[in-house]
């Protein structure tokens, strides 16, 4: 067994191992490393494990984010849900993690952090606090209309009586996603990616990529979500909508476009993203029929302690929060970029 670092020769190899490898995610794939780079400018690394006959048998892609405010770490992956090491053989497994381990070690990084889902390793400092809410599409969405309980279709029905409609595309509609997204992070206190961010990654997935956006009949975007397709499932990592509009429930009909979309394109898993089990997003998942499935964040610490919690919960960032809530929007897509950056 070989382990050493990716280079761009490699590319379709990897890209050939993740598309045969049942743990593998799309966010294994190589173009991740390339969009954030560019988008964020964290140098990448990606560890690679051959066998005796020079065949790929398990993949670690780390990222190495480095800052004064928020410390030295390496994450796999960071801004998205998934990552961590894919090897179908748990020695293979554990090798990778020892390799990662040595290169965040090297990189003087505090810790590493891996979003499993499949735990690399027992007795490995583990938050298993996140689940990903995922629903088995049937063949229609006729049928999964069907499926739905009464009260859930009439909170579809209410915004589409009161004009409301759904716009599915791809950069034409990212000006109003990015408009959403941006106010609903600076209510929510968090700094807000730069608009390149998605941009990047629509261009790079032209043929699996989509936004889809609810628009009054005014024409005004009220709600807005990004959707990505791998293989038999269709993920939506980042949806917004306006509060101002929460009463009209726009989020229901955007859900609603959503599935419809997937249920067209022929997938058959729906992933609803990340929450934590019986908080507010989960129930609202829930109630669409979705399913938890456990994730497992493991860590590697260089000095063992408490593990890091850089996330809106700590209450170290507390009054952060709420000054970041009163800041104007133009102001928050300013200056978001560079702290989000750092954050995983």
């Amino acid at each position: 067994m070989t382990i050493r670092l990716y280079t761009e020769n490699d590319r379709d190899r990897w890209n050939a191992y993740v598309l045969g490898a049942s743990a593998a995610t799309c966010y294994h794939l190589t173009v991740w490393k390339e969009i954030i780079e560019q988008s964020f400018g964290h140098k990448a690394y990606y560890l690679i494990s051959e066998d005796n006959a020079s065949r790929i048998d398990g993949i670690l892609p780390l990222v190495h984010i480095n800052s004064r405010l928020f410390g030295n770490y390496v994450v796999s992956l960071p801004y998205f849900n998934y990552g961590g090491v894919c090897a179908e053989n748990p020695e293979v497994g554990c090798m990778l993690l020892e390799e990662g381990a040595k290169l965040a070690h090297e990189l003087r990084a505090n810790h590493m952090e891996l979003r499993q889902t499949i735990p690399v390793k027992d007795r490995l400092p583990t938050k298993d606090s996140k689940v990903a809410m995922k629903l088995t599409l049937p063949g229609s969405h006729n049928d999964l209309w069907k499926s739905f309980p009464s009260k859930l279709r009439s909170q579809i029905r209410r915004p589409q009586k009161d004009g409301m409609r759904a716009r599915i595309g791809k950069l034409e509609e990212l000006d109003s996603f990015y408009r959403i997204f941006s106010t609903n992070m600076r209510d929510l206190g968090t700094p807000v990616y730069a608009k390149t961010f998605f941009r990047n990654i629509l261009a790079s997935f032209p043929a699996s990529s989509w936004l889809c956006t609810v628009y009054t009949a005014e024409e005004k975007p009220v709600a807005s979500a990004f959707l990505i397709g791998f293989r038999d499932a269709i993920e939506i990592p980042w949806a917004s909508s306006l509060r101002a509009y929460n009463q009209q429930s726009p989020n229901m009909l955007l859900y609603w476009s959503a599935l419809t979309f997937a249920c067209e394109k022929g997938y058959k898993v729906f992933d609803f993203g990340r929450s934590t089990r019986d908080g507010g997003t989960y129930k609202f998942k829930e109630q669409w029929g979705a399913k938890p499935v456990q994730l497992y964040w493991q860590y590697w610490m260089r000095n063992g302690g408490p593990l890091p919690e850089l996330n809106p919960r700590n209450p170290r960032y507390q009054i952060a929060i709420k000054i970041w809530q009163r800041l104007p929007v133009s102001l928050t897509k300013l200056i978001g970029p560079k702290i989000v950056k750092n954050l995983p």
